[in-house]
């Protein structure tokens, strides 16, 4: 075919695609196969140190929910682990037999509060100054028992329980399972009269000089009754059992029992 005529149709092609298309097409004399052409790309990578940050956040993030779910106990996988040697599991607000969780105090905060006696700093200072006020209006007010480790309170719910014969329900009116008791905190003591040592750890304390002192004078000293009659924990009435709520640090241990209080 002559030259001129492949130049008159390559025209009318750039014409008829401007005009329709609104773009040209390549030309014949383009010699660069349309497979073979790329186009250029920009690299967009990611700076080492904001994606570090970025990982940095979502830890945070999912850190942040787990605590929040786990203090909110909205979901029971992530309560208390159950105890060994017992059926029963924790409700979906954490209570274990009536009985909230509480942490083991660590050993290196308590301070001696008389023979066998530790509690922490604080309340040990509200208990002698409890103590003190009490003997000056002729009120013997003891203290019988303070900090106990969880190992000390599996051996006395569980070892108690079998010498009684007591299914859990009924040990867990009277003592909590391990891993469950206010004692263990360091915050909570059982008190008692020492004019009348026959009403030690039973409801017949109620009775003693040393019980009506405190319903009128503990709460000067941060301590309330922790089990009283009709708690919403189903725990039996323990008029000497109480506990200290002077700090930041026990206000929240004990948050969750102050909500189920009546």
């Amino acid at each position: 075919m002559p030259s001129g005529l492949n130049l008159d149709l390559a025209q009318g092609i750039n014409i008829f695609s401007v005009q329709v298309f609104g773009v040209s097409p390549p030309t014949f004399r383009d010699d660069i196969p349309l497979a073979r052409r790329s186009r250029v790309t920009v690299s967009r990578r990611t700076p080492p140190w904001l994606a570090f940050l970025r990982g940095v956040l979502f830890l945070g993030l999912a850190l942040a929910t787990l605590i929040f779910l786990r203090q909110s106990r909205w979901v029971p996988w992530l309560g208390p682990a159950p105890v060994a040697g017992l059926r029963e599991r924790p409700t979906a607000d954490g209570r274990l037999l009536g009985h909230l969780p509480y942490p083991e105090a660590p050993p290196g905060v308590l301070v001696a509060l008389g023979a066998g006696l530790q509690l922490r700093p604080e309340a040990a200072a509200a208990i002698r100054a409890m103590q003190q006020a009490a003997a000056a209006e002729g009120v013997d007010l003891q203290v019988l028992s303070g900090y106990r480790s969880i190992d000390l309170q599996r051996s006395l719910f569980f070892d108690v329980k079998a010498e009684r014969n007591q299914d859990a329900h009924t040990r867990a009116k009277v003592s909590a399972p391990p891993g469950y008791s206010e004692h263990s905190t360091g915050y909570a003591v059982d008190l008692g009269d020492g004019g009348q040592p026959s009403t030690n750890l039973n409801q017949n304390f109620e009775n003693t000089p040393a019980y009506q002192w405190l319903s009128r004078h503990a709460g000067r000293y941060h301590l309330i009754l922790s089990f009283p009659k009709g708690n919403q924990q189903g725990v039996s009435y323990e008029p000497w059992h109480w506990r200290y709520e002077g700090s930041s640090d026990a206000l929240r241990l004990f948050e969750p029992a102050m909500r189920l209080a009546p």
